[in-house]
């Protein structure tokens, strides 16, 4: 059976996929940009993203990169990169990703596969239609340590506890951002320009002083 949703993303979700079936049309994808891809358990949803999607990502992974320089973290950013655990029959394609805590472990890695390698440290997660597949237990089985997910109205941290996503008020990554701070600074990226954006995050940020960089939980 195939869901289809047409706005504000089109959507298309298939059952009783196989993992060959979803391989193949990720190599033939190819590079192109604008469509997620995500597996779960002979699930596939195979998305399209719109402005309304693309925009708060981008935004928000900005401020990731804004904050690392401003606190001197090194970090790592693979964008929406295929990750793939044929073991698990997970796949998916995140909206964003960074390699923080553990940049150094993936340093000049080209080829980074799961089952050898550290998973991403933080994902940014748009999910502004309510009709697409939770990817949260796929995350949690590979293991991510923190999401940053913007529903259309906030952006909400979860960190990893025993295979599940708990709220937290703090990143785990940027102890001193906290989500309230994020969903502003996301909503003002819509009012002001975004020179005068970059400097009031700047400010903030060198307001705050660097944070000490928090390995994630095992």
């Amino acid at each position: 059976m195939a869901t289809v949703v047409s706005s504000p993303e089109r959507l298309v979700i298939l059952d009783n996929v196989s993992w060959e079936t979803y391989e193949r049309l990720i190599d033939e994808h190819g590079e192109r940009c604008g469509t997620r891809f995500t597996f779960d358990e002979g699930v596939l949803q195979i998305m399209v993203v719109s402005s309304r999607h693309e925009e708060p990502n981008r935004t928000l992974a900005f401020l990731v990169d804004v904050l690392a320089e401003e606190w001197n973290i090194d970090v790592r950013r693979l964008g929406s990169m295929t990750f793939k655990r044929k073991d698990l029959l997970k796949g998916f394609e995140p909206d964003s990703c960074f390699y923080i805590q553990h940049a150094d472990d993936v340093m000049n890695r080209a080829d980074i596969k799961l089952l050898v390698d550290p998973p991403p440290d933080l994902i940014i997660e748009v999910d502004i239609t309510r009709e697409s597949l939770n990817r949260f237990p796929i995350f949690a089985a590979v293991g991510i340590p923190e999401v940053w997910r913007f529903d259309g109205a906030r952006v909400i941290f979860y960190l990893l506890e025993s295979n599940a996503y708990i709220e937290t008020a703090n990143s785990l990554a940027f102890t001193a951002l906290d989500s309230e701070i994020a969903t502003d600074f996301l909503a003002e990226s819509q009012r002001l320009k975004s020179t005068a954006w970059l400097r009031k995050v700047r400010e903030w940020a060198r307001a705050q002083g660097a944070p000490t960089l928090t390995l994630p939980r095992l």
